[in-house]
């Protein structure tokens, strides 16, 4: 079977959200494999895709001030792209660094996420708006 859908994340603030939930809520088709392969695509260049903790929410909010205060702060002189606000470019290099695509093996109808992983919506603008992500699911 193949599968291709766009689904749409609310929006959130900026931050690392756990949509884990939220996507599988919106991929029922997934009971129906026994195995195969799940690709997750955010169609954005200023937010991201990822996969880590899912239990304490002290580790998003640790990623989020590490992106912030450490690998891309904002204001900096040199960057050019600034008519969109000082969070836009900012927001693409993280983009850039995390990535925009995820892949996950299926098995049994579930995603084989780790004990501790849960997909994460890496928001890097202040107001991004609601999030399009393509869902391709192939298996058997």
């Amino acid at each position: 079977m193949w599968l291709q859908k766009t689904i749409r994340l609310r929006a959130r603030p900026r931050g690392v959200h756990l949509v884990t939930d939220e996507v599988l809520e919106q991929l029922p088709e997934l009971a129906r494999l026994k195995t195969g392969l799940l690709h997750i695509f955010i169609q954005h260049t200023s937010a991201s895709l990822a996969i880590n903790e899912n239990a304490d929410p002290d580790v998003r909010t640790d990623v989020e001030s590490f992106l912030n205060r450490r690998l891309v702060p904002e204001n900096e002189p040199y960057f050019r792209h600034t008519t969109e606000g000082s969070d836009d470019m900012p927001a693409h290099i993280k983009a850039i660094v995390i990535g925009p695509a995820l892949s996950i093996p299926i098995g049994a109808g579930r995603p084989q996420l780790g004990t501790w992983q849960g997909i994460y919506l890496c928001e890097h603008r202040d107001h991004g708006g609601g999030r399009k992500i393509v869902i391709t699911v192939h298996g058997e």
